[in-house]
């Protein structure tokens, strides 16, 4: 499948007409025709309904034309910045982040390093921590925000912060009678564990917290998403523990408690280069430690 396959498909997705379509492409109509064919027989699904009266798109196809608008704008994205940095308009810096940490206080660090350096074009990926890893040594991104320590000589890690973590409950559960919750309470409820895969991450953490107290969990379902895992909650399947900034993650069918265990928490680690010493990630580092709550920062190499 080629670029060309997507826009071919996205201009007759819109047209719903191959002779319209093929206008917009500047091509004739039997070469589309063709190429459209070939796009079906290599997804193995049909996307235009034929037979219907005028020209329809079939599920597959919508679903298919939603993706390759979504596709073909970020190619044009990446075209775009990739000119400006070649010209030297702006410099690109990437920037990894687990989604958890974007309940903290990432939205805003990126916010205000965005604005203060308008020359710079900022990338961002959202990654687990030991793909941002890989990521960092490879050079695809130049700083990365997970929750995992990396014990790699070629990365340093910085604690920014350290998130107390939370009890995610449904509505009405038994539990919410308790001001705070200890984790031996949570070990006899079914409980929700993410991300499922890949490993380790923050699910062994949250294992950990219980593991260092002689406690097993009961029952564990697994959830591939932190999202996902927070709408098992809300349909009553468990319990889950969640970085307490996500609490500003507000759902009327979600209650939160504080565990009595005061040391259980996670921390936001700032994850680089070892010795790397541009100018742009000395200002993002800068700029995390003074927006970062305050407590539990600390620096080490791997």
């Amino acid at each position: 499948m080629e670029l060309r396959h997507l826009r071919y498909f996205e201009a007759l997705g819109n047209t719903l007409n191959f002779t319209r379509a093929a206008e917009q492409l500047h091509i004739a109509q039997p070469p589309l025709s063709r190429q459209i064919r070939q796009l079906e027989e290599e997804l193995g699904a049909e996307l235009i309904d034929r037979g219907a009266r005028p020209l329809a798109l079939t599920k597959a196809g919508v679903f298919f034309l939603e993706q390759c608008s979504q596709l073909l704008a970020r190619v044009e994205e990446v075209k775009e910045a990739t000119h400006r940095i070649s010209t030297g308009g702006k410099r690109w810096f990437g920037i990894g982040f687990v989604p958890s940490a974007l309940y903290g206080f990432l939205p805003e660090l990126i916010r205000g390093f965005r604005q203060a350096n308008e020359e710079v074009e900022v990338v961002l990926s959202e990654m687990t921590t030991i793909q941002q890893a890989e990521a960092l040594k490879a050079g695809r991104i130049d700083a990365g925000f997970g929750r995992l320590p990396l014990d790699d000589p070629q990365l340093v890690g910085e604690v920014i912060t350290h998130e107390p973590l939370v009890a995610a409950l449904p509505l009405l559960h038994r539990l919410l009678k308790e001001k705070r919750i200890t984790l031996a309470m949570l070990a006899s409820e079914p409980f929700i564990l993410y991300p499922a895969r890949p490993r380790p991450s923050y699910a062994d953490q949250v294992l950990q917290h219980f593991r260092a107290r002689g406690l097993g969990l009961s029952t564990v379902i697994d959830a591939n998403e932190m999202q996902t895992a927070i709408g098992l909650v809300a349909a009553g399947i468990g319990v889950t523990l969640v970085p307490g900034s996500v609490q500003r993650l507000r759902r009327d069918d979600i209650s939160y408690r504080p565990l009595q265990e005061k040391d259980v928490g996670s921390p936001v680690i700032m994850n680089r280069r070892a010795g790397d010493d541009s100018p742009d990630l000395a200002r993002l580092l800068a700029a995390a430690r003074a927006h970062a709550p305050r407590g539990g920062r600390t620096a080490r190499k791997g």
